[in-house]
């Protein structure tokens, strides 16, 4: 794990390989373990980097106010700290969302985009008594431990035969959850409505669901799928919401796949021509 500090922010990553660079976004509330697959399993064909956004991780809090644009230039700085001027960008979940919120904000610096179990925002994708319900949960839940509620959290992530490891792994995860911050977080989420970018993206994209999702079901994706212009679609079988933890094999193959036309003639790090 690496640390730098951007913007007075402490930010956390993992970096891996020498090739292309695919920079990767975790939802919340977890953090860059839940790409710890990805980062084991690409870094052979990309340079796999992994951020712990503020808040999340060993990263530092951010303020209360902060908004998902404030994460996303945060993250523009990071890159640009790192060195990296045009990437791949996956994210899930919250981590998704921001991916767009970068790209409506900071266009140039993304190459492609990879959304799994992706939102345009929770305001942008859910009705507003639902957005309402999972925030006041969450409200309440962060002033709990998290062995109090995340198992119960961790049955609506993954599909009900999930492996026990995983469930094991991701009840870990959360358990370094910063309470604050994803207050904080998951506030800025339920606020942001990003479908005013769908259509205006002009990068290729993926988007990579899990057929047993009741987080972001058929009626959330489908909307990003039918309004990015050109975006690709793969629905994974028999798998929920953590398509990165659940289907670790298979979402490699998926966005190895995607990425080598997107990176045949690209220079890592570099400007496409």
């Amino acid at each position: 794990m690496h640390v730098v500090e951007v913007e007075g922010h402490s930010i956390a990553y993992d970096r891996r390989g020498d090739g292309p660079p695919l920079v990767l976004l975790h939802g919340w509330p977890t953090n860059s373990r839940e790409w710890r697959a990805q980062i084991d399993g690409l870094a052979d064909e990309f340079q796999v980097v992994a951020w712990n956004a503020p808040g999340a991780g060993p990263s530092s809090d951010p303020p209360q106010d902060f908004s998902l644009p404030d994460w996303a230039d945060v993250l523009a700085a990071f890159l640009q700290a790192l060195g990296l001027q045009r990437v791949h960008v996956g994210g899930l979940s919250w981590g998704a969302g921001l991916a767009l919120e970068l790209y409506r904000q900071h266009p140039t610096l993304v190459s492609s985009l990879i959304l799994v179990g992706a939102y345009a925002g929770w305001r942008g994708s859910l009705p507003a008594a639902t957005v309402e319900q999972r925030l006041q949960l969450m409200e309440r839940n962060s002033q709990l431990p998290p062995r109090n509620w995340a198992p119960a959290l961790i049955r609506t992530l993954v599909a009900d035969d999930a492996p026990t490891v995983i469930i094991d792994e991701l009840e870990s995860i959360i358990g370094e959850l910063h309470p604050a911050a994803t207050r904080t977080a998951l506030r800025a989420f339920a606020e942001a409505d990003l479908r005013d970018v769908l259509s205006q993206v002009n990068v290729p994209t993926l988007i990579v669901n899990g057929e047993r999702d009741v987080r972001a079901p058929r009626s959330v994706w489908e909307p990003l799928y039918s309004t990015i212009p050109e975006a690709d679609l793969v629905l994974i079988p028999n798998v929920g919401h953590m398509v990165d933890m659940e289907a670790p094999d298979g979402l490699n193959d998926v966005i190895r796949a995607f990425l080598r036309p997107a990176t045949a003639s690209t220079t890592p790090g570099t400007p496409s021509p």
